[in-house]
């Protein structure tokens, strides 16, 4: 233990350290831990192997002390040195009787005792006896008097960011369904792409009709033409060949006088 206490202090001062974690360092007594640690608050002796608790040393602002999962049988008396203590564990340890937890009485301040996994919680009445006996207490092995479990201020927490995350999740919903009426989400419905679509496959179609008629009506157009010009052409020799035909017989006339 007094190795484990060193390397815990990180050379730190024994009177600044104000938490201290012992857990598993193997000992069946307090050794090497005196009263030095004065501004003391939190105090873990988790599965340490203790049988007593001769040589607790005075700890005047300890508030928080884990003894569980050791051998504990008795001595508790020893922990009235540390007279504002407010959260004591002493579950899975060897305390038979509520004779044991008498010493309890001394701190006034004391609100959190855990005594689970201990004899003296076989015996009749047991939370009952126990609340009467230490009147500061509100929770006994997690639970009040009313049998109202303890929240821990994680589980506080958690409901209320699960609590926030719903609000924040239908405020989304919300806003979703704003931007689709108001069409500001930039998104095109399934049936604006199908009319959209509609209406490219008739101009196409329109386009295709109309194209061919206005290619026939041209051709057709370019044959009047062609017609017309070749009726012009003709009428317009029909009209030269009677002058021809004049001239010829005009010169024939002078060529007989001339003979005659």
């Amino acid at each position: 233990m007094e190795k484990r206490i060193e390397l815990e202090r990180r050379a730190r001062k024994a009177n600044q350290i104000t938490e201290l974690n012992l857990d598993n360092c193997r000992s069946t007594s307090i050794v090497g831990f005196t009263d030095e640690y004065t501004a003391l608050e939190s105090l873990s002796l988790i599965n340490v192997g203790l049988t007593t608790l001769k040589g607790f040393p005075k700890l005047p602002n300890l508030k928080k002390l884990e003894l569980s999962d050791n051998r504990i049988s008795s001595g508790l008396n020893y922990l009235t040195t540390s007279p504002k203590l407010q959260y004591l564990n002493l579950s899975g340890n060897k305390i038979k009787d509520l004779e044991t937890l008498k010493p309890l009485q001394e701190f006034k301040n004391l609100a959190v005792l855990d005594l689970f996994n201990n004899d003296a919680t076989q015996v009749d009445n047991y939370r009952e006896k126990i609340f009467k006996m230490l009147p500061s207490l509100n929770f006994l092995d997690g639970f009040d008097c009313n049998d109202e479990e303890a929240q821990s201020e994680g589980e506080d927490d958690e409901e209320v960011n699960g609590n926030d995350s719903e609000e924040e999740v239908s405020t989304e919903d919300g806003d979703s369904d704003d931007t689709d009426e108001d069409g500001d989400n930039g998104e095109v419905s399934l049936s604006e792409v199908y009319n959209d679509d509609l209406e490219e496959d008739n101009s196409d179609w329109e386009e295709g009709e109309g194209g061919g008629d206005d290619d026939e009506e041209d051709s057709d157009i370019d044959d009047a033409d062609g017609e017309a010009n070749e009726s012009t052409a003709s009428l317009n020799a029909s009209k030269k060949e009677p002058e021809n035909n004049t001239d010829e017989s005009e010169a024939r006339g002078k060529k007989r006088k001339h003979d005659g």
